[in-house]
């Protein structure tokens, strides 16, 4: 492979907000990026070399953007795994490795490589249709998640009774036991070819109760040292069980008896690492790099506590956005705005989000609870 600075071409599939902050940081190493998305207005339209329009998920739109480059990675899983195949095999350095997305973007292989790995998960149970949930396994409640294409809070659905199974989805899901935790924590894992890992600090989340995305999330958690080593551990074990090369979000569950289960991973820099920008001595995209360019991990140790806000199109609008507040947070030390390019807004859709760094854990918090309350995404 061409040297990772000066001439190495490195394409992404996907053009959307993650992909943005990966070339802010690439611009740092002078890697020539192309892009590759069915957005014409992308967010990262204007700021690669090389943009071109097209689906992630036809096979040679794929094939046909990957020859262009050295190296491909993703900021989206959903793209044809075939394509990627044949790249691969073709000579084309693919991170993280096709057989890692294709096992990834089906929820029910997810907890069948868990399961036969001993990772803890939720007691689960594989689905082929609606039909088949009069027969479920488990008891109420339980979670439904279609198989495929969940994304962003999507293709996730709540049963409590049986009245509920008129709603659920008919496509082949997995239904998963209602889990009562304590917290919702996430760790980030890096791997390079050398096989050298590092995981970022845990972090605490807070999902949107409507759209069930990422609202809030605090670095570093406020975990015991036994049990934030623990998760650690095990973040560090599925990617070491992957053998994956770039970056693996380890998203779980702290139960209200101390156990840690897996509840869903993802192979790309994450929601979960936005505040490493700010709050981390190297932020999860610039770590993406150094694994997939085969480079020395950074170090991921935390500069101060710090807090993430998802900036989310406010409810009842939809149309150019307008960053309603934006003055009044700027005049707050250690706060980080990040906007995502993103013209028009709608309910929920990710716009951008904010970071908040202080010496003081309350006091980062507090910002944080300002921000959410006074920047508003409107038109």
């Amino acid at each position: 492979m061409k040297a990772f600075y000066g001439d190495l071409r490195l394409g992404i599939l996907g053009g959307g907000q993650l992909g943005r902050m990966l070339i802010q940081e690439a611009i740092n190493y002078n890697v020539s990026v192309r892009v590759l998305d069915p957005d014409p207005d992308a967010p990262c339209k204007n700021l690669c070399d090389k943009f071109t329009e097209g689906s992630l998920t036809d096979y040679e739109t794929v094939y046909n953007f990957g020859k262009q480059v050295d190296l491909l990675t993703i900021e989206i899983e959903k793209v044809n795994v075939d394509a990627l195949q044949k790249l691969e095999e073709e000579g084309v350095v693919v991170y993280p490795q096709p057989r890692v997305i294709r096992l990834i973007q089906d929820k029910g292989l997810q907890k069948e490589f868990f399961k036969q790995n001993n990772i803890p998960t939720a007691p689960y149970q594989l689905i082929s249709s609606k039909e088949a949930l009069k027969d479920a396994a488990l008891q109420y409640p339980y979670i439904q998640k279609l198989r495929k294409d969940g994304y962003d809070g999507r293709g996730v659905y709540k049963i409590q009774s049986a009245a509920d199974l008129e709603g659920a989805f008919e496509a082949p899901s997995i239904i998963e036991e209602w889990i009562d935790f304590e917290k919702e924590i996430s760790v980030i894992v890096a791997r390079n070819e050398h096989g050298e890992t590092k995981a970022f600090p845990c972090v605490e989340m807070e999902f949107n109760p409507d759209a069930n995305l990422v609202e809030f999330l605090i670095s570093p958690s406020s975990l015991s040292a036994d049990l934030e080593r623990q998760a650690e551990l095990l973040a560090l074990q599925v990617a070491e069980t992957f053998k994956i090369t770039g970056l693996l979000a380890v998203e779980m569950f702290l139960t209200k008896d101390g156990k840690l289960l897996v509840n869903e991973i993802a192979p790309r820099p994450h929601n979960s690492g936005h505040q490493t920008i700010e709050g981390n001595y190297t932020s999860q995209f610039d770590q993406h790099l150094r694994a997939i360019f085969n480079l020395p991990l950074g170090d991921t140790r935390t500069i101060g506590h710090a807090v993430m806000v998802n900036l989310l199109g406010e409810k009842g609008y939809e149309g150019l956005a307008d960053y309603q507040g934006i003055k009044d947070i700027l005049k707050l030390e250690g706060v980080y705005v990040h906007l995502y390019g993103k013209k028009f807004t709608k309910p929920f859709r990710k716009m951008g989000h904010v970071t908040i760094v202080d010496e003081d854990r309350e006091s980062a918090i507090s910002k944080a609870r300002y921000v959410q309350k006074k920047l508003k995404v409107i038109v």
